[in-house]
């Protein structure tokens, strides 16, 4: 039997975000398309930094989606393909306007040239983008338990972590690097290397921002059984920061190593099963 079409946001989530594609199918099924309608929000403001040359420019796409969610309350929807399914989703889920405020104000940080001062600026630019997200995300799925919120805080640190390792050539391609600044001058490597691979310094730069992935991950479990399995498809990316933590660690902490682009053939049946046992 031919598979239904994807709605525009479920497949701009398939193709760019897969982790959370993958997480949002465990979702029920009339809660799926408000999970891709904000993970589809949170794609459409990531990609800023690579569409533009000035940070003024960054400023003003950023500018345009607080005016866009600001005229939800009054019914406003502009002219976008994904702002019309979101504002659905913010009325339907009555989310709140505190996280998105959080994770504009985290992405105004992308347009910025400069490298995080320090792992602590690091994190806490992933709390404000990836833990915004997954903090709505809860909302989508109607979790209001305090036990998630803060595993969530853990889960959405340790993937966004490992994804700003992974996509450091991607990133450094277009101009920015994530890796903290007091690291690389500890090393010896000047930003504008980063881009370039295969300089062992970087290794040992990534290999720190990765040491409190694993902490992170431990943080979020130890709450695993005061958590309801409603919120599993929020939580769910553990497993897979868990799972890229490894390949990285095997690919010796190289970014640039091929091994990593090619895709984990197993990681769908491991996220089914840790769905069906209630595991993050």
């Amino acid at each position: 039997m031919p598979q239904p079409a994807l709605s525009y946001c479920a497949e701009q989530v398939r193709r760019y975000d897969r982790d959370r594609f993958l997480t949002a199918l465990f979702a029920p099924e009339a809660r799926r398309e408000d999970l891709f309608a904000l993970y589809a929000f949170n794609l459409e403001i990531a990609k800023i930094r690579e569409t533009v040359r000035e940070p003024m420019l960054g400023r003003i796409r950023l500018q345009w989606w607080r005016e866009t969610l600001a005229g939800f309350d009054d019914g406003t929807v502009r002219a976008h393909a994904v702002a019309a399914p979101l504002a659905e989703t913010v009325k339907r889920c009555r989310l709140p306007a505190e996280p998105f405020d959080t994770l504009l104000e985290a992405r105004e940080r992308d347009v910025e040239p400069d490298p995080p001062a320090d792992l602590a600026a690091l994190e806490a630019y992933v709390a404000g983008s990836a833990g915004s997200l997954i903090e709505l995300a809860l909302d989508v799925l109607a979790v209001d338990q305090p036990a998630a919120r803060e595993a969530a805080r853990h889960v959405a640190i340790a993937h966004g972590l490992v994804g700003l390792l992974l996509a450091v050539p991607f990133r450094a391609a277009h101009g920015r690097v994530d890796l903290p600044r007091d690291l690389l001058d500890q090393a010896g490597l000047h930003p504008d290397a980063v881009k370039e691979g295969g300089d062992p310094r970087l290794a040992e730069v990534v290999r720190a921002v990765a040491a409190p992935v694993a902490q992170h991950l431990a943080a979020a479990r130890a709450h695993r059984r005061e958590v309801s399995r409603a919120a599993l498809p929020a939580l769910l990316p553990a497993l897979i920061a868990e799972r890229k933590l490894v390949r990285l660690a095997a690919a010796g902490h190289d970014p640039f190593s091929p091994a990593l682009g090619r895709p984990d053939g197993s990681l769908s049946l491991r996220l089914a099963w840790a769905a069906w046992r209630g595991r993050y």
